[in-house]
Parts: structure tokens; C-alpha cells; sequence
């Protein structure tokens, strides 16, 4: 095990020599150079297109994929969407008895774009109600990917971005149903009480429980090797990157350091909490972002409300730009592709990230928790990153940048590259002159708890690889740290595209296992149903 963590040392040592020169290029030119070459594979490998349809295999996958679990549970993400939102407020809480499915006190863990209250209120019975984890859902989902990756899929595709991730966010809503079902039937609960689930486990239990063996071994380890990956990628690098970039914008810094000296910053705070385990500053963080989130929800809804009678209109662009996009910009299917890569990276439906959190609900039926989180791509999806889009399209009403721009997620604005959480910024700008300073604050907060949560889950996946040893962990908390530096030195369209590739690669084992046990799903939701019926409510 000693010389396989070594090895992981390897991606490190190019940047030894990176802080022992001190000639230009700047640091952050330096880590980008060597960089985006590793993310332009990577992307290659992920993003293969099906020859003769130039659409990625992986998108395939989940579209298909997620109209099948919609077609076979009866369009649940519209039939069910009363019963979640009952089930969210309490209204079936008499089926949960004291003898659970789960553990008395399971350890919750929170990553961006799940429900923390929800989860929290069925872990630890009667200290939140369903109906205060319903009012604090939207302030839970709120993240970097609602803010940066719009703007980034907006610039890129145009206006119909918006269209094909408001569908991606309501087919996803059906396969989140399945997977996080899936997380909590098929978790393991430690000596110590710890619940440990998500794809590892459901992959590895449930197909040997259908007779694949083998292949569910296969597939869990898949996972988790690209679930470390993602966790440096998507969980850390972006965060990283567009904090950098947000911090660099309000401050006027130059110079070919900048971001890597924020980086070391974020490193530093982010260490002392995974490395050092002062949970103190998590727990702080944990409180302000969900009041951050509210902040961002009341700017969005000021700035569309400044420019109501404009609604109409943006509703029109994105309608007609997700048919009849515009020239420059890829065509039909390449505006899909950028709507559906950008709403996966925002709700992680597909996934499976989210059941490793969800994993640890108390219930007595699995589907429960799968009803509940089907809520998710509907928060975060439809309803926030539509919210963002609008902004920014409102923003552009008078032709303010050039829709397609650099092709990487850039657009001109007055001689400026402008892209990203940089984007959105202005956009605020254009309608509350102040907000650009209350927002940096925002990414910078979401991005640190982000980072925070997401490191758990790159180490729950660590650990499943290489055990449990203290070793173990240091090794993956300093890779982990590492990538807080690399992405904020590196350039916004290679980091986005590694931390694509890397969310979305994992699809590829979770989709097998979701394809394979979703009888199980229909099973638990069956018994599910039939337990409310009982009730006569």
C-alpha cells in the first residue's frame, strides 16, 4: 500500500521546481502550462464523442439513462414531487419508528448541492422538523456551480444553455431518486457507529446480492479511484479557481503569482480544518453560507424583479437559442452538451456524490430519502442556476458581450476577457453597484465549505481504496491541499474541463450500477407507498 500512495507523489513533483525558479513566467503561468496537457487527456478520454453524432458518450448516458429511470417510475419527478415535498414536511414522520434502518446518531456529511437539513433532521431524530429543512433547502444547494458554471454555460452556449439544463435538472430529479435509494439500502455502518456508503458500497453489495460479483468489485473500486479524482477536481479546484479569480477582480491584483499566492491562503485554511480537525471554523462556515445563499436568492430575485418587463423576452432567447442557437456556437448539440455538462456539475445527479451523504439518514425505508432528495435537481437546477442564467441574459440585453466568445467560457467586455464567477459578478454590477463586494464574500464561503465537505468524500473513497490507517489519510489531505493550489493558479478553462471530465467519469460505474439495480429501487419504493397507504393519509 506504501508504494501505491507514493506514487501519487509523482503528480506533485513539477511543482518542486515551480517555487525554486523565480524568473517570468509567473508561478500561476508555470502550474498552468503543465496543467491543462494532463486535463486536454483526460477531457479526451471522458468527453469521447460517438463517431457520426459528435455527441459526448457520457451524455448519452445520462440522458438516456435518466428518461428511462423517468419512464419506469412513472414520471415520479412530477407524480411524487407533492409526496416530497410531504415527506420533507413531516407529514409521514409517524412510519419512522425508533428500530430504523440506520444507526442512532449517523455521522451526516454535507457536500454542495445536497439538502443539510434534511438529512440532519432524519439522522438525528426530532431536532429538525421536515417542514424547517424544506425552508432552508434552497440555501443548501447554493454553490459555485450555480454561480461561475452558468455564467461559464451561458457564455459558451448562449442563452439556450438555460433550456437544456432546466431539462437536465428535471429528468436528473429521477435518477437522484434512484441513486440515493440505492445509497441507503446497500450502506454499511462501522464498529464505531460510522455510516459509510454512497457507490462503493452499493456497487460492490448490490450486484453481488444480483450475482455480479465480480463486476460490482470492479465498479466500486472504478468509483472510488474517480471519486478521488472528482474530489480534487470539481470539489476543489474550481472552488479554488474561481475564489482566485473573484478575489483577484475586487483587488486589482497583477502579476503571474496572484493566484498562487491565494491558493496557499485557502490551503492553509482549508488544512487546519482536515488536517489539524479544528471543526470550529466548519461549523462556523456551515452557519454563515446558508445566510449567504439566502443573500444571493434576494440579489438574483432583484435583479430579475428590476427587469420584469424584460421576463418575456429572456424567456424567448432561451427557447429559440436552444433550437436555433446561434452562429459560432457549436449548433443544436453543442448547446445541449454545455447545458447538460454544466447542470451535472451543479447537481451531481448521475453521479452518485450525492448518496454518499444521504447515506446516512435514519429511516426504515430507503426510498424515503430517495423521494426526498429527487427535490435536489429541482432546487438547485431549475429553480437557482435559471435564476443566475436570467441575471446574466438580462445583463447582455443591450448587447453587451458577444454570445460564444473565446469558446472556453470568456467573453469580451470592453477589451476584457471576462468569464466565470467574473461574469456574474458584472452582471450584479449592472443592477446593485455593491453587490460585487457582498458576493466575493459568498464565493469565497462557498467555496471553503465546499472544499471542506467535498474532502470527505474524496477520502471516504480514499479510504476504501487503501484502507483505513492514519497514513492513509494524511496522504490524501495533502494531494488534497495540494489541488487547492493548483487550481487556483491555473486557468479557468482548464480547470472547468478537468473537473468535468473527472464529475462526470463517474457516470460511467454508477450508471452500470443504477441500470443494474433499479428492480431493488422499485422494491423499496412499493414497500415505501404501501406503508403511507396503511396510514390512510
Amino acid at each position: 500500500m506504501k508504494y501505491r500512495l507514493l506514487s501519487f507523489f509523482a503528480l506533485l513533483l513539477p511543482l518542486i521546481s515551480f517555487s525554486q525558479e523565480t524568473t517570468e513566467p509567473g508561478l500561476d503561468e508555470r502550474i498552468n502550462a503543465w496543467f491543462e496537457p494532463i486535463t486536454a487527456v483526460w477531457e479526451g478520454i471522458v468527453f469521447w464523442q460517438v463517431p457520426g453524432t459528435g455527441i459526448p458518450l457520457v451524455v448519452i448516458i445520462l440522458v438516456l439513462g435518466a428518461l428511462f429511470f423517468t419512464v419506469y417510475f412513472g414520471f415520479i419527478n412530477i407524480r411524487k414531487f407533492p409526496l416530497a415535498i410531504n415527506v420533507v414536511r413531516g407529514k409521514y414522520d409517524d412510519l419512522e419508528g425508533a428500530e430504523g434502518h440506520g444507526v442512532e446518531k449517523a455521522e451526516v456529511n454535507i457536500v454542495d448541492g445536497d439538502l443539510p437539513d434534511t438529512i440532519k433532521d432524519e439522522s438525528e431524530e426530532g431536532e429538525v422538523s421536515h417542514f424547517q429543512a424544506l425552508a432552508t433547502a434552497v440555501s443548501g444547494t447554493v454553490g459555485l456551480g450555480n454561480i461561475a458554471g452558468v455564467a461559464l454555460a451561458i457564455a459558451i452556449g448562449g442563452p439556450g444553455a438555460t433550456f437544456w439544463m432546466i431539462l437536465c435538472g428535471l429528468l436528473s430529479m429521477s435518477t437522484k431518486f434512484v441513486e440515493c435509494t440505492l445509497g441507503v439500502q446497500y450502506r454499511d455502518v462501522g464498529e464505531d457507529g460510522t455510516v459509510y456508503g454512497g457507490p462503493m458500497y452499493y456497487l460492490s453489495r448490490g450486484l453481488k446480492e444480483r450475482g455480479f460479483t465480480g463486476l460490482g468489485k470492479f465498479l466500486a473500486v472504478v468509483f472510488a479511484i474517480l471519486c478521488v479524482g472528482a474530489s480534487f477536481g470539481g470539489g476543489n479546484a474550481v472552488q479554488s479557481n474561481q475564489a482566485a479569480e473573484q478575489l483577484i477582480g475586487m483587488m486589482g491584483m497583477e502579476g503571474g503569482s496572484s493566484g498562487f499566492y491565494i491558493g496557499i491562503v485557502l490551503a492553509l485554511v482549508v488544512g487546519v480544518v482536515i488536517i489539524g480537525g479544528i471543526k470550529r471554523i466548519a461549523q462556523v462556515t456551515e452557519k454563515i453560507v446558508p445566510f449567504m445563499a439566502v443573500i444571493y436568492a434576494i440579489a438574483c430575485l432583484i435583479v430579475i424583479f428590476a427587469n420584469f418587463s424584460y421576463i418575456d423576452d429572456a424567456f424567448g432567447l432561451i427557447f429559440k437559442g436552444a433550437f436555433t442557437p446561434e452562429a459560432g456556437l457549436g449548433g443544436l448539440f453543442g448547446v445541449l452538451i454545455v447545458g447538460f455538462r454544466r447542470a451535472v456539475f451543479s447537481n451531481e445527479a448521475g453521479a452518485g456524490s450525492a448518496a454518499i451523504a444521504h447515506s446516512a439518514v435514519k429511516t426504515k425505508y430507503s426510498a424515503s430519502e430517495g423521494i426526498v432528495a429527487l427535490l435536489e435537481p429541482f432546487i438547485d437546477t431549475v429553480v437557482i442556476c435559471t435564476m443566475t442564467a436570467l441575471v446574466i441574459i438580462f445583463y447582455n440585453s443591450g448587447g453587451v458581450f458577444e454570445y460564444g466568445g473565446d469558446g472556453a467560457g470568456n467573453v469580451l467586455i470592453d477589451g476584457m476577457n471576462v468569464g466565470g464567477v467574473t461574469l456574474t459578478s458584472q452582471a450584479f454590477q449592472s443592477v446593485i453597484p455593491w453587490f460585487p463586494y457582498v458576493l466575493t464574500l459568498a464565493v469565497l464561503l462557498f467555496a471553503i465549505s465546499t472544499m471542506i465537505s467535498w474532502s470527505y468524500y474524496g477520502l471516504q473513497s480514499w479510504k476504501y481504496l487503501f484502507g483505513r490507517s492514519k497514513a492513509a489519510d494524511l496522504c490524501y489531505k495533502v494531494l488534497f491541499i495540494a489541488f487547492i493550489i493548483i487550481g487556483a493558479s491555473a486557468s479557468m478553462g482548464a480547470v472547468f474541463a478537468f473537473s468535468d471530465a473527472m464529475i462526470l467519469a463517474l457516470v460511467f460505474p454508477n450508471m452500470i450500477g443504477l441500470l443494474i439495480l433499479f428492480p431493488k429501487v422499485k422494491e423499496e419504493l412499493n414497500r415505501y407507498l404501501g406503508a403511507i397507504k396503511t396510514m390512510g393519509k
